[in-house]
């Protein structure tokens, strides 16, 4: 694999393919690995991956050029073992005023991970704190170290979560947990996290990528079309209520019937064999 370093292009292993070559980042890390995986790691480390404008600049547009590689199946966000995330760069919004940051459509540019159609895996050693946090929950699968610490301490600097926080903390550990936090600033342990549901499992902090990488190739080794369904079906789940999340699912269910890899697998199925999808 080659890494693609943006501070000094360094590589550290060899590409798949030569076409990311164009994108020369300052704060984060990136490589195509085999298995159909992209493997994205913020990298600012000296600020424990603090998110400033620029870091989401680079983050959103390699996640959008991963989200239209045919070879790439699954993408894994990560950090150090220090921190994924230890917030928002805290200098570069001190100085800000209302009016700019209301016709500016401050923090908008979140929206834009929530489009990537492609399955996150979110890898968490460290902390994950304030946009941190955030950030991570907006991974569709988490994964954390056991020095993993969550939380949302913005109310410590006058403010409130801004980019999802409150909304999507609260519907994942429930009103009264969720509220506790964002009201004392007070941080969430690995194991906490794992027993409430924020994190599907919790791991060594040294074995986090290995585990990283393979849930990533599994599911990466899936029909792609299929994939985004799943993705777009539990995410509708999320965000609706039962009545129109299951007349949802069952018309991408039916939806799937257009596509050959539906076939292909049922087929292989009935012929006690793997399937050979072709992501059509």
């Amino acid at each position: 694999m080659r890494f693609f370093a943006a501070s000094n292009n360094q590589y550290k292993s060899q590409l798949l393919q030569l076409d990311y070559e164009q994108f020369k980042f300052e704060n984060i890390l990136f490589e195509k690995r085999e298995g159909g995986v992209g493997y994205v790691q913020l990298n600012r480390p000296k600020a424990l991956n603090a998110l400033c404008d620029g870091l989401f600049t680079e983050l959103i547009q390699i996640l959008k050029e991963m989200d239209n590689d045919p070879e790439v199946g699954c993408i894994i966000l990560t950090g150090s073992e220090k921190a994924f995330a230890a917030g928002a760069d805290i200098k570069e919004m001190k100085d800000q005023t209302f009016p700019h940051t209301y016709t500016s459509n401050m923090l908008g540019w979140w929206d834009e991970i929530t489009r990537i159609r492609k399955p996150i895996v979110g890898g968490v050693n460290g902390y994950a704190l304030g946009g941190g946090c955030e950030l991570a929950m907006i991974c569709d699968i988490l994964i954390a170290g056991s020095n993993a610490k969550f939380g949302q301490p913005e109310i410590t600097l006058g403010t409130i979560p801004g980019m999802g926080g409150s909304q999507r903390l609260t519907r994942v550990i429930g009103k009264s947990r969720a509220m506790e936090m964002v009201l004392t600033g007070e941080f969430m342990d690995a194991n906490e996290a794992v027993q409430r549901g924020l994190v599907s499992r919790v791991v060594e902090p040294k074995l986090l990528n290995d585990e990283l990488m393979r849930v990533s190739r599994k599911i990466a080794s899936m029909s792609k079309p299929i994939t985004m369904m799943c993705k777009e079906v539990v995410n509708e789940a999320y965000e609706t209520g039962l009545k129109d999340g299951l007349k949802y699912e069952r018309r991408i269910f039916h939806s799937t019937f257009a596509t050959n890899d539906r076939k292909e697998g049922m087929t292989a199925f009935a012929e006690k064999r793997k399937p050979n999808w072709t992501d059509s």
